[in-house]
Formats: structure tokens, C-alpha cells, sequence
């Protein structure tokens, strides 16, 4: 009794939503995500073993929104969150930055050689003795190779770097590794908070996005909360956003104390077991994701 009331409030009282969806119905179950009629996407396969006992197939959030929506990410003519994809591609091979005079192409050619690092992301990193994300990944790049500031997490110009870097692998899909030494991570960090109920209502991400996804919640659809599509554009504030921003809204929505900052350890794990759970999902970012996504 007390599991299913919480599956109730699941459904009826957490308005923010990872994953996007839109409209009154579920768009045509039958559609496949193709952007610009070449780049093939797969947005429905079967979960991978290390979340197949609560998941039979994990499913992209671009199924979850309405027609229009999923046309709107069919062409980067019409996808707004384009946009900062081209201001980044400005900034790649732009005005050398920090005491080394460096760009980003200096090190790392034109932004398609990178094709492929975005699925792998969040990763041990050997040489600094923990997971990276892709945005620490970048930072650490420009502190230790051009002597330039660091970005801040979800904030300037790291959304627009990693939404590039995103775009040149779309359509690969995301294989996160989740053995070796950053299985701590992945385990006891991001697995464990991804299960824990939290805040006044006393909601996991499980309890939204695996027991509930699929139902309405106003006029949104409850997604799996995968995050092959971040950074992501999205029309509530009309701006890409990345995925840490997007766990804290999340938290604050079961009306809890979130977590320190985007970027604190706690989010890096939570980052690294979600991204695993779309494993065999195409890398999409940046889609243009539904009002409340």
C-alpha cells in the first residue's frame, strides 16, 4: 500500500521531468529519429544487462514528445538549441586563450576528430585518480594545456562546448564504462542516490522515471530520465541546458536541500550511473526538448 501511494504521488505531484515530453498523447510509436534525412538515431532498445531487472528497454526522451516537438529535432534548421552549437564551433578554432596560446583545434584538429568521446562520458579518469565528466574533461584541458581559467559547471561556454562535442557524435551510441576503478562511482555514488527518496515528498528518480514513466503529469509525459540528449534546449527558459542543472531541479522539485553546486561529486556519480542506464541509446544532443524537460 504505502510503495503504491508512493508511486501516486510519483505521478501526480513532481512537475520537473528529465528527459522531455509534450503534448496530450504519446507521438507516433511508430517514428524514427532521423536529423537532416541521414544521421539515424535509436531511440528504443533493450536495456542493458546492469538495469534489465527494472527495465525491459530504455527509451530516449524524443519519444516522449509530441509530433511537432520530434519534427522540430528531426532539422537543425528549426532546432533552436543550433544555435550555441555554432557559437561554440566559433569558439574551437577562435582566438587563442591562456599563456600557451592555444585553441581548442591547436591540440585537437577540427571539431570531427572528437566523433565518439561524447558517448563514452562520464569516465575514469587514470591520471587524476577519479571520473571525469566530458565539462571536467574540457577544464582540464584548459588549465593543464593552455594556462587558461577553468569553466564553470553548466555555465558560459562549457554548455556550448559540450553541446558541440555532443553533436559531432550523434547518431553513436552511448556506451558508458561502468566497471574497473570508477565502479565506485558508479555504484555506491550514482546508484545509490538515483534510489534514494528524497525531500518532503519523499521521491527517487526511480520512483518518477522508472514506476511512473509514461504517465501524465499536467500536460507532460513522464520520461525513463535519459540523458543522451544533454545539453538539451529547453523552451521553458529558452536556453541549452545541462544535466546538472537539471538534477538540481530535480531535487528541488521532491522539496529537498539539493546538493552543492553542478559539478560536486555527488552530481558527477549521479551523472555517470544515469548516463549508463541509456547505454545502446544514440548520443542526440542537442534535441529541443518539451516545456518541461
Amino acid at each position: 500500500m504505502k510503495s503504491q501511494m508512493h508511486k501516486s504521488i510519483a505521478a501526480i505531484a513532481t512537475a520537473s521531468i528529465l528527459g522531455g515530453a509534450g503534448g496530450a498523447a504519446f507521438a507516433d510509436e511508430e517514428a524514427e529519429l532521423v536529423v537532416n534525412g541521414e544521421i539515424e538515431m535509436v531511440t528504443r532498445t533493450a536495456a542493458p544487462a546492469h538495469i534489465s531487472d527494472a527495465l525491459d528497454e530504455v527509451l530516449s526522451g524524443w519519444r516522449f514528445r509530441s509530433d511537432l516537438t520530434q519534427e522540430m529535432q528531426m532539422d537543425d534548421f528549426d532546432n533552436p538549441g543550433m544555435i550555441w552549437v555554432e557559437t561554440a564551433a566559433e569558439l574551437w578554432g577562435g582566438t587563442p586563450e591562456g599563456t600557451e596560446g592555444k585553441s581548442c583545434m591547436d591540440c585537437h584538429g577540427t571539431p570531427d576528430e572528437m566523433a565518439g568521446v561524447k558517448a563514452v562520458y562520464p569516465k575514469w579518469n587514470e591520471s587524476a585518480g577519479e571520473v571525469y565528466t566530458l565539462q571536467m574533461q574540457m577544464n582540464a584541458c584548459r588549465t593543464e594545456r593552455m594556462g587558461a581559467e577553468a569553466w564553470k559547471t553548466d555555465k558560459g561556454d562549457s554548455i556550448p562546448m559540450e553541446a558541440l562535442l555532443a553533436s559531432v557524435s550523434r547518431g553513436m551510441p552511448v556506451n558508458v564504462a561502468i566497471d574497473g576503478p570508477g565502479r565506485e562511482t558508479w555504484e555506491l555514488g550514482g546508484r545509490e542516490l538515483y534510489y534514494t527518496r528524497t525531500g518532503q515528498l519523499e521521491l527517487s528518480c526511480a520512483n518518477c522515471h522508472e514506476d511512473n514513466y509514461g504517465n501524465m503529469i499536467r500536460a507532460d509525459h513522464l520520461s525513463q530520465g535519459q540523458i543522451n540528449g544533454f545539453p538539451t534546449y529547453r523552451l521553458k527558459n529558452t536556453k541549452l541546458n545541462g544535466v546538472h542543472s537539471r538534477f538540481k531541479g530535480c531535487v528541488r522539485d521532491t522539496r529537498a536541500e539539493t546538493y552543492s553546486p553542478p559539478g560536486s561529486p555527488e552530481f558527477v556519480a549521479l551523472e555517470m550511473y544515469v548516463a549508463s542506464r541509456g547505454n545502446g541509446l544514440s548520443v542526440e544532443a542537442p534535441p529541443r526538448s518539451a516545456t518541461k524537460l
